[in-house]
């Protein structure tokens, strides 16, 4: 290594046993290199829903996320400002079962089944599967289905699904508009509509009360890349808090005709605890029974009054007042102290 010449020549080595150039008997494993799964995004829905069990908290939304292929747990984070720091939400462990409809889906009367046409969903991973009647009824095989924004979802329930082709269900033997979301059922869903199935993989969102109504500031993905990783997802979401909206009142029905006397009466309903058989009445879930009823001729609503009870008396001197002439429309609709007025119900008097 190092010779230093003069009267005395010194030289500096090192020793090595030629041992250690002979093959050893045991020869060092060489591992395949671990795959790694470039970050991809995620693809969250937000889900602003009425209450599925009654132990959810009733103001906060809910979150399903899919992601081709699955990063692991993801993380929803959230901030009352863009640009400020968010802070970590929610975890969301699974992936949920999201898709698209490939067909329409036809309004339908809500409390019976729907044996209509079957619908075609396709779906991004996850696997739909077949229930007894008496399971559906007892709230298996929940399915959202809307136009992809956070408050206006209808929730449905299916009994078949049958696969018929890679990753594409029909669905059939429905019950429509259940938990009180037939108040929202349009004439039709068009094909392309979402769909999300309410299983465990939802999860709902930390969301304090005073900012419900409030526009907040998410960003959804991968945990272990935190918040500000490339494929992090952001979305600007605000929230009614539908678990509190009214249910529509029903059997809505009037007597009468325009120009005469006309009574108008309905049935209360619960968005609390109300499939209790043994109940003479179903609880009122509301500070007060309050409803909102107007007047309606068209679009244009000619009076609004304010009912403690499930009844109207509207006198032809009352019609006159209001400027009502010929047919009218009767709308009435549950009031929260909360939230406001539920969806309307109409109901039409001829002249």
């Amino acid at each position: 290594d190092r010779v230093e010449t003069g009267d005395v020549a010194l030289l500096e080595a090192v020793r090595v046993e030629t041992g250690a150039y002979r093959p050893g008997d045991i020869a060092e494993e060489i591992r395949p290199a671990r795959r790694i799964a470039a970050p991809v995004p995620c693809h969250p829905v937000f889900l602003d829903l009425p209450l599925l069990t009654g132990n959810e908290i009733a103001h906060a939304p809910h979150v399903a996320v899919a992601a081709d292929p699955w990063p692991g747990p993801v993380g929803v984070w959230s901030s009352a400002e863009a640009e400020a720091r968010f802070e970590l939400n929610r975890m969301v462990a699974a992936p949920a079962v999201i898709g698209v409809t490939e067909s329409p889906l036809a309004a339908a009367r809500p409390g019976l089944w729907d044996r209509g046409v079957p619908l075609r969903v396709r779906i991004a991973g996850g696997q739909l599967s077949s229930a007894a009647m008496t399971s559906v009824l007892n709230g298996a095989n929940a399915m959202a289905i809307g136009d992809g924004s956070s408050g206006n979802w209808e929730v449905f329930q299916f009994a078949n699904a049958e696969l018929v082709a890679p990753d594409t269900w029909d669905l059939s033997l429905r019950l429509r508009g259940q938990l009180g979301t037939d108040g929202i059922m349009p004439a039709e869903w068009p094909a392309g509509s979402t769909v999300v199935l309410l299983d465990r993989a939802l999860q709902q969102l930390d969301l304090a009360a005073s900012a419900r109504g409030l526009l907040r500031h998410y960003r959804i993905g991968a945990a272990a890349r935190g918040y500000d990783g490339a494929a992090v997802v952001a979305r600007s979401e605000a929230f009614d808090g539908i678990g509190l909206r009214p249910y529509p009142v029903c059997h809505l029905r009037a007597s009468g005709k325009s120009g005469q006397t006309v009574r108008a009466g309905w049935v209360r309903r619960t968005r609390i605890e109300g499939d209790n058989w043994q109940q003479t009445e179903v609880p009122l879930g509301e500070e007060a029974e309050a409803y909102l009823l107007r007047i309606m001729q068209g679009a244009a609503i000619r009076a609004e009054y304010h009912q403690t009870a499930a009844s109207f008396l509207y006198p032809s001197a009352a019609q006159a007042a209001d400027g009502v002439a010929g047919p009218f429309d009767i709308a009435v609709a549950q009031l929260s102290a909360r939230f406001g007025p539920g969806p309307f119900r109409r109901v039409s008097v001829g002249a």
